[in-house]
């Protein structure tokens, strides 16, 4: 278990240390900004819709009728910038992103690939981690900022379809919910891309069987980074929320 936290920190800083070549790195961040961030967009909107309509549900069942109606919207508002936002897309990009590097990378390591690399003097870590770590890294915060106004928005209409006063709704999003909540949240889903990306990158790299091993990798993978999600946001919320 040490062994593997060291080798994972490793290739991480391995990844961002000195003399990366960026005229070769760029055109290959921009397609995995397409692959692992636009590509991603569509399903984190729809699901954006359904976390917003079970939030205010949730929340209204409990609270409505016990508090001002406001204290619905604040706490709609905040669980959604907060919490839910960045866990949701987080755990929505891992399982289609962690996985895909896996794959992707175990299948060269199989084929020797990465090998070729090194034997054209061109590093590995650089030319194919790096990326997929900005990559996933840069996207997550625009994915949860398009999760949490979708689901905000999806929220404000429910209010009013169960019956709760829109107007208060609102107030409370609006008075109670500070840039403090929205800029931990990004901050949060920066982490999480970090952690997904490398995590990716990690088992892919350690594939040294057939078509089994890389399904385990991929496995792996996508259980790795969501077990680390949960605990960055247990830290970060502790470090950025606790009084």
């Amino acid at each position: 278990m040490l062994v593997a936290s060291a080798e994972f920190v490793w290739l991480l800083l391995r990844s961002f240390g000195a003399g990366a070549e960026w005229r070769r790195i760029l055109p290959r961040l921009s397609e995995q900004i397409y692959y692992h961030g636009v590509q991603a967009t569509p399903i984190v909107v729809f699901a954006s819709i359904f976390v917003g309509l079970t939030t205010v549900v949730q929340t209204g069942y409990q609270l409505q009728g016990m508090v001002p109606n406001y204290f619905v919207g604040m706490g709609v508002g905040r669980m959604l910038l907060i919490e839910l936002g960045p866990v949701f897309a987080a755990f929505i990009v891992a399982s289609r992103s962690a996985s895909a590097m896996a794959a992707e990378l175990g299948s060269m390591q199989i084929s020797e690939q990465i090998d070729a690399l090194r034997t054209m003097a061109i590093d590995p870590y650089h030319y194919l981690c790096l990326p997929r770590i900005l990559a996933t890294t840069c996207s997550l915060p625009v994915l949860v900022a398009l999760m949490e106004v979708g689901a905000s928005f999806t929220a404000i209409v429910a209010a009013g379809v169960l019956g709760i006063s829109q107007e208060a709704f609102i107030y409370g999003i609006t008075h109670f919910v500070n840039v403090h909540d929205f800029v931990g949240g990004l901050l949060k889903a920066g982490l999480f891309g970090l952690l997904i990306g490398t995590s990716g990158c990690f088992f892919g790299f350690r594939v040294q069987g057939g078509a089994q091993d890389l399904g385990r990798a991929t496995t792996n993978a996508v259980v790795t980074a969501a077990v680390l999600i949960l605990i960055s946001d247990f830290v970060m919320a502790a470090m950025l929320f606790s009084r």
